[in-house]
């Protein structure tokens, strides 16, 4: 339980990361998206929850890997964990 707002975080911070990562602004991502800009804004700002759906579509529009993605999230987890 403790640990979700945590997970959260660095998701959304990941997403940003690779958004700008590949050059990308909110806008121009949300055009790739077929969505208004205030729909990455808002899952950037932890205002909206992401479907898998939709995070698989922001994957592909940004150009990474989702299974790499998680893989990289559950290492970031890990690594502020002690014991």
């Amino acid at each position: 339980m403790g640990e979700r707002p945590i997970m959260a975080r660095k998701f959304r911070a990941m997403l940003k990361k690779a958004r700008k990562g590949a050059g990308l602004t909110q806008e121009m991502l949300a055009e790739r998206l077929g969505r208004p800009q205030s729909f990455v804004s808002k899952y950037e700002g932890g205002g909206r929850r992401l479907d898998v759906l939709e995070f698989l579509d922001i994957a592909r529009a940004v150009g990474f890997s989702p299974a790499e993605f998680f893989v990289e999230l559950e290492a970031s987890l890990n690594s502020g964990r002690t014991g």
